[in-house]
């Protein structure tokens, strides 16, 4: 396992607080009496992976619960993990948890002697501040030491946006060279030493979450690294036994890095909307529609897999008619052709500049159709 020497902040991710009136403005787009829903690694790396969508970047930024928001639209998200997986999830993550962490060292560090001692700071504070100042001081501690400590559910601040997002890995081992290693913990099964992709890949995203956080504190620490790749815990085959992966994730780590860089600062997508729009899902279904709309939105078919609003975005995409709908490698291919009528006029010959390459194509592919067709038009 390599690490990476952590050489400075994370690029354009400023480190300042949000101001007072940008907190109340906030609390205004989330409705006066509901609480702030916030942002774990999962939902950040899925608004990574969108950075064009100003709707979620608001949404996610001002703390609105989009699967309460799905519901009072209409669109229902059928986000969620059932009872059943949620218990399971937390049985594994205290079995591979116990005795101070031993059972994760063993799978990370299999040469490591038995009678070595392991650091188990406490890390409660007041707060996710309090909380992530605390960790903060525990890395840095247990970077001057010459032994192992296990950091259980450390708060790792990370401000997106120009707003702070506070994240929880299910652990951090710093090794007695002052490296630091995410260690994520999932229920789902490895069998013959293999997982479902779809799920490490968003494993892999999420945790680079995680190492872009750490890095931002190694800054700050001297001699301190953090690991390019994470360990993946998951239940060996069919048992309730721990098994582990090493999990690269130095690609997820840039794009999600880059990703950020661009996403739109909440408080210049908040000035854009007309004075007491609200979210506050007790509003009737129309107007909240009417509200939801004043903020532009970038609807892919990935979004089905990692965003609550996904339905009703993709409801009001079909409406509009939009190529977005396909997919984002045809709307690339498509050029200015921005509606499904409008791609169906040129490939009719109706519409469209016979020249423009991408026009040409669609009417050479129309009239392929056609002959395979025998004669039937698009």
């Amino acid at each position: 396992m390599s690490a990476s020497l952590a050489s400075g902040p994370p690029p354009h991710l400023p480190t300042h607080p949000p101001t007072t009136a940008l907190r109340q403005r906030l609390a205004e787009l989330r409705g006066p009496t509901v609480a702030p829903q916030p942002l774990d690694a999962r939902a950040l790396a899925a608004l990574a992976a969108n950075p064009g969508c100003r709707r979620r970047a608001l949404l996610d930024g001002a703390g609105v619960n989009k699967a309460v928001l799905a519901n009072a639209l209409g669109s229902p998200s059928g986000f969620g993990q059932s009872q059943f997986a949620f218990m399971r999830g937390n049985a594994f993550e205290a079995k591979v948890k116990a005795d101070g962490g031993a059972e994760l060292l063993r799978l990370l560090a299999p040469d490591r002697p038995e009678d070595a001692a392991v650091s188990t700071p406490d890390l409660s504070a007041a707060g996710p501040e309090g909380r992530a100042a605390r960790t903060a001081l525990a890395l840095r501690e247990a970077t001057e030491s010459d032994g192992w400590t296990f950091l259980d559910h450390p708060m790792l601040a990370l401000e997106v946006a120009g707003s702070p997002v506070y994240l929880e890995p299910d652990a951090v081992v710093v090794a007695p060279d002052g490296r630091w290693t995410v260690i994520e913990i999932k229920s789902f099964p490895m069998i013959d030493a293999a997982a479902d992709a779809a799920k490490v890949g968003a494993a892999a995203r999420q945790s680079a979450v995680y190492v872009l956080a750490l890095e931002r504190v190694a800054a700050r620490t001297t001699g301190a690294s953090v690991h390019d790749r994470v360990l993946l815990v998951c239940p060996k085959d069919f048992s309730n036994l721990p098994t582990a992966s090493v999990v690269d994730v130095r690609k997820q780590l840039s794009v999600t890095r880059r990703q950020l860089t661009r996403l739109t600062r909440i408080e210049e997508i908040a000035e854009t909307l007309p004075e007491g729009t609200t979210f506050d899902p007790g509003l009737p279904k129309e107007e909240l529609k009417e509200a939801v709309e004043q903020v532009e939105a970038a609807y892919a078919p990935e979004c089905l897999a990692a965003c609550e609003l996904a339905f009703h975005c993709r409801g009001r995409s079909r409406e509009a008619g939009a190529v977005e709908t396909l997919g984002r490698s045809v709307r690339g291919e498509l050029g200015g052709l921005r509606t499904v009528d409008a791609v169906l006029a040129a490939a009719r010959g109706v519409a469209g500049d016979p020249d423009d390459p991408t026009v040409a194509a669609l009417r050479r592919a129309a009239a392929l159709r056609s002959e395979a067709l025998g004669g039937a038009a698009c």
